[in-house]
């Protein structure tokens, strides 16, 4: 844990309603901003409950107590912002809704042949 405190941690953390954003002030004075949107337990949250945050004692975690949400600092900063299975989900719904001229001409020719070809059962 020395280590990854060594590359620096949180002393300050709050939620700007505004922009959306957690912000965290580190020991080196740099300051980052995350949209909770990104983050697993906090992007569905209410702003109500993303205003109290307490930083763990060694600086590295921080905890919404209202949600019982926790946050590792080193992992959040290296743009882990959830489960393996929840960054998926997010990845995945965004590769999903990519529009390209591509994707919507096949749409289209898939449309006219009366859509998407049944899979078939291989033996």
């Amino acid at each position: 844990m020395n280590a990854e405190r060594d590359s620096g941690y949180a002393v300050s953390a709050r939620y700007d309603r505004r922009s959306g954003r957690l912000v965290i002030t580190m020991n080196t004075d740099i300051q980052v901003a995350i949209p909770t949107s990104k983050i697993e337990g906090l992007s569905e949250a209410d702003p109500e409950d993303l205003r109290d945050i307490e930083i763990s004692s060694s600086g590295l975690g921080l905890h919404w107590p209202q949600l019982d949400a926790d946050v590792y600092l080193p992992s959040l900063l290296q743009g882990i912002f959830g489960s393996r299975r929840w960054m998926a989900a997010q990845l995945g719904a965004a590769g999903g809704a990519s529009r390209s001229a591509a994707k919507s001409a096949t749409a289209r020719e898939n449309g006219r042949k009366g859509g998407r070809p049944r899979k078939t059962a291989s033996n």
